[in-house]
């Protein structure tokens, strides 16, 4: 697989932000996405009227009309958007970067705005027609994405003898990080393993700290050249490489028409991923991993290679991902299940602070960062590094 031409290091996050992140919050995701865009700029030191390009989700309520007007924005030469939710963070920045190393934008922005926490939940409308393949899974009793991941941990558990202990592994890792980071909604609420084990089902085998949270808040980045990001306000943390990854005959999820559903769209990310970088995975310093749920790090720690088929349960034994203790810390925030869950969007930003040096689960010396977008869906990875 031949790595991506003109696009390795050529580009730099200069500047993110981040809105308070609640269950509840007044404003609206419009206001939200305004606010954090404005405040990314700022972060970055460069003037709104300089932006050029705009970068989201399909799954965004705003739109880049209404954004470019209201903020300020000169012409616009470039605009996306992305689909399938969780899976689409990476992928927004990743198109922030290649437009701004192709030469069709100069100053790229992409953002993500949710009232989730403020709901309602769309699995709970059942007068909204179903588009496919919820209108196969859903009367069968697959109600909720958590209904469909436990069925997939299951099997996992089935085929590698993987364990409740090793799933808490994840939850008590991530609030531990959370503990440490005064935005996470989860700072001051600590859970031991016995919380943990106690907890009250929600779709067996996971139970409540099994799954993220649901959030209000926004979150923004800006994208610029690297030579440009040299002279702005921070250091630049480099975008090293990224991809996007569909498996053949996927099915969001479910993964049911494949001979093997537990591999699934992080492997096909991950190839094109490290075919386009100059390190591999035993070069990782740090890794924001998508969170929606416990197994989803998991399956991605074996898909990106950190270790092999099998194998990302024991993995995590003895605080492997833990700040301080482990080889490979995971999730510094607190993440989706204990920092905030806004699509994935704040594992970016923490990937940003921990090149920069100012997360406040620094790892040391951290030189390369990997984060990744939603496993299950048609998915998205950077690399970052100083």
């Amino acid at each position: 697989m031949s790595p991506a031409v003109g696009f390795r290091d050529a580009t730099a996050i200069a500047g993110i932000a981040q809105t308070e992140f609640a269950k509840h919050l007044e404003p609206s995701e419009a206001e939200l996405a305004c606010q954090v865009i404005v405040a990314a700029c700022a972060d970055a030191g460069v003037d709104v009227s300089e932006v050029d390009a705009l970068c989201s989700y399909t799954m965004e309520a705003t739109e880049e009309v209404d954004i470019a007007r209201n903020i300020g924005c000169g012409e616009i030469t470039f605009f996306s958007q992305i689909g399938y939710g969780g899976g689409a963070g990476c992928g927004v920045v990743g198109h922030a970067a290649m437009a701004v190393a192709t030469g069709q934008a100069e100053v790229a922005v992409a953002w993500r705005a949710r009232k989730r926490g403020s709901g309602p939940r769309p699995w709970t409308n059942t007068s909204t027609q179903l588009h496919v393949p919820g209108q196969w899974t859903r009367p069968a009793g697959l109600l909720r994405p958590v209904d469909e991941i436990a069925m997939l941990t299951r099997r996992y558990m089935h085929d590698y003898g993987a364990t409740r202990e090793h799933l808490a592994n994840v939850a008590t890792a991530v609030r531990s990080h959370a503990n440490m980071n005064p935005a996470a909604l989860m700072y001051a609420k600590k859970m031991s393993r016995e919380d943990y084990m106690a907890a009250r089902w929600v779709s067996e085998p996971l139970c409540l700290f099994d799954n993220c949270l649901e959030t209000d808040g926004a979150l923004a980045c800006v994208v610029v050249s690297a030579e440009r990001a040299r002279d702005l306000k921070h250091p630049p943390v480099y975008v090293h490489a990224f991809a996007q990854g569909l498996p053949p005959e996927h099915q969001t999820m479910v993964n049911f028409y494949n001979d093997d559903p537990l591999i699934g769209p992080a492997w096909a990310c991950a190839r094109r991923l490290w075919a386009n970088a100059d390190f591999g995975p035993e070069d990782v310093s740090v890794a924001q991993i998508y969170d929606a749920f416990t197994p989803l790090i998991l399956l991605s720690l074996e898909g990106y290679g950190f270790c092999k088929r099998g194998e990302a349960g024991p993995f995590t034994d003895d605080g492997n991902l833990e700040w301080g203790k482990g080889s490979l810390p995971v999730n510094t925030s607190g993440g989706g299940l204990s920092e905030a869950y806004v699509h994935g969007f704040n594992l970016i930003n923490e990937g940003v602070k921990q090149m920069r040096g100012t997360s406040t689960a620094q790892v040391e010396s951290a030189e390369t960062c990997l984060v990744t977008s939603g496993e299950g869906v048609p998915t998205s990875a950077l690399l970052l590094r100083r």
